[in-house]
């Protein structure tokens, strides 16, 4: 039902504003002119702004959307931070009232890397984390299924290795497994760190982390924010943009968290024991895993299981990490397909609550802009088949120029190649389609039931070369 419910959302509004601009009229008929598209179809076009009442009422409706958005995500973080109820038991204020005057102890890290045939890349993972400014306690390498030098890499570099058994369920049930053994004598500043074996941290991540979780006994996660590794031609230029947006967007929402990524988050014991006592009751799940493996997407699930339980968590601007990038749009396009999956799929276990109404509204904003976005592209094309001769239009030209500019900026701190993509503006625009052509794929087809699939990068050159023969 979920994709559903946002395709005929997101379709009803997009319709409305149709009628509603449509049955408006358009007394400036002498501004009209006639195109014939390849000579076939006649379409008539209009070569004056909006009139200014439109263009004030659109801005006045979209701040508003906005602001209202930000105001209820606001409220509803700010009353489960309040909250005292059985069913938020990691809400700050129960942890503080439980812990108060009680010292745990010094904040100690224990890294856990989920590594599935990842010899190419383990190396450097470990390396980054040996050489932080505050280096963790303990390194273990959760080995699931591996069939390369992995464990032999893992342990040549002096870090403990954690070897599944018989796992079928991918990463979360090796993770379940890792957790299950290591849990049990973790005290309740023995944080836990969850690290991609694909992802080196920048120095100075757990001494930031490491600060924050020394400082404020109610917080129950850091999160990492992820910058793309060099290389990939325009397809990593690509995410690579995607990525610093989305880290600038973090930034101006002062580290409140979307998603805990996988590339590296850390967590209380408390809050991970918490997830998996609470599985199967009032959260999605088995009892006693703390990851679902029912998910596809199991960073996005925990950090909503973690806010559905009242959990503070934050990102810090400097806990960043540098993380692989898919190589080709093929990747990419079973990456983000997965991505996308995913989430509703979370959302349709979670159904329609406080802590779900943010991730809701995402999807109704991305649904919208994929109907926008393709709109405006379909009638640029239209204009440009029916006119004879290039019309300028000044209001239209000015809106391209605050777009453009506002891309450019957004990626500033990217270098000059990310500002020379950006300033281009239709190439960016083009993938954001590809990335839409991806969100529809997925709204099609959990609304048809389809089963996903969760598939592998695979990083293995004696993997590559088995394949090949």
């Amino acid at each position: 039902m979920v994709g559903i419910v946002i395709a005929v959302t997101v379709g009803g509004a997009a319709a409305l504003l149709w009628f509603a601009i449509a049955s408006t009229g358009n007394s400036a008929v002498e501004s009209r002119a006639e195109g014939i598209v390849l000579g076939v179809w006649r379409i008539l076009y209009d070569s004056v702004a909006p009139q200014p009442r439109v263009i004030l009422v659109a801005i006045a409706f979209a701040l508003l959307l906005s602001a209202g958005v930000a105001v209820l995500e606001q409220r509803i973080a700010n009353r489960s931070r309040r909250s005292a109820h059985p069913r938020t038991p990691l809400a700050p204020k129960i942890v503080m009232a439980e812990t108060r005057g009680v010292y745990a102890g010094p904040v100690t890290v224990t890294v856990l890397i989920p590594a599935h045939n990842e010899e190419a890349s383990l190396p450097a993972t470990i390396a980054s984390l040996l050489s932080q400014s505050h280096r963790p306690d303990r390194v273990v390498v959760v080995a699931d299924n591996c069939t390369d030098a992995t464990i032999a890499l893992a342990r040549e570099a002096g870090v403990e290795v954690f070897e599944s058994v018989d796992n079928t369920k991918k990463k979360a049930g090796a993770l379940n497994q890792a957790l299950k053994w290591l849990l049990p004598g973790q005290g309740d500043n023995d944080v836990v760190m969850v690290m991609d074996a694909d992802t080196r941290l920048d120095d100075g991540f757990l001494e930031v982390a490491v600060a924050r979780m020394s400082n404020d006994r109610a917080l129950m996660a850091v999160g990492g924010l992820f910058y793309g590794e060099e290389g990939h031609g325009i397809v990593g230029q690509f995410q690579r943009n995607e990525y610093i947006r989305y880290s600038r967007e973090i930034g101006r929402r002062r580290g409140r968290v979307f998603v805990l990524t996988g590339t590296a988050s850390l967590f209380r014991p408390r809050a991970l024991r918490t997830v998996a006592q609470s599985r199967g009751e009032s959260i999605p799940g088995i009892r006693g895993d703390v990851y679902d493996t029912a998910s596809l997407t199991e960073d996005n699930e925990l950090t909503i299981a973690l806010k559905s339980l009242g959990g503070l968590m934050i990102s810090p601007m400097q806990c960043t990490v540098v993380t692989e990038l898919m190589p080709n749009f093929r990747t990419l396009w079973a990456q983000r397909l997965r991505w996308q999956r995913g989430a509703l799929e979370n959302l349709g276990a979670y159904g329609a609550t406080p802590q779900t109404l943010r991730y809701w509204a995402q999807q109704f904003g991305i649904g919208y802009g994929v109907i926008a976005l393709s709109a405006y592209l379909l009638l640029i094309l239209l204009m440009v088949l029916s006119l004879d001769n290039w019309v300028w239009f000044p209001f239209w030209l000015g809106i391209g120029v605050v777009f453009s500019i506002e891309r450019v900026v957004t990626v500033w701190k990217g270098g000059w190649r990310a500002r020379l993509l950006a300033v281009t503006l239709f190439p960016e625009l083009f993938f954001d389609m590809f990335l839409n052509v991806v969100y529809v794929k997925g709204i099609i087809d959990i609304s048809l039931g389809k089963q996903a699939k969760w598939k592998h990068l695979n990083h293995s050159p004696t993997d590559e070369l088995s394949k090949a023969g």
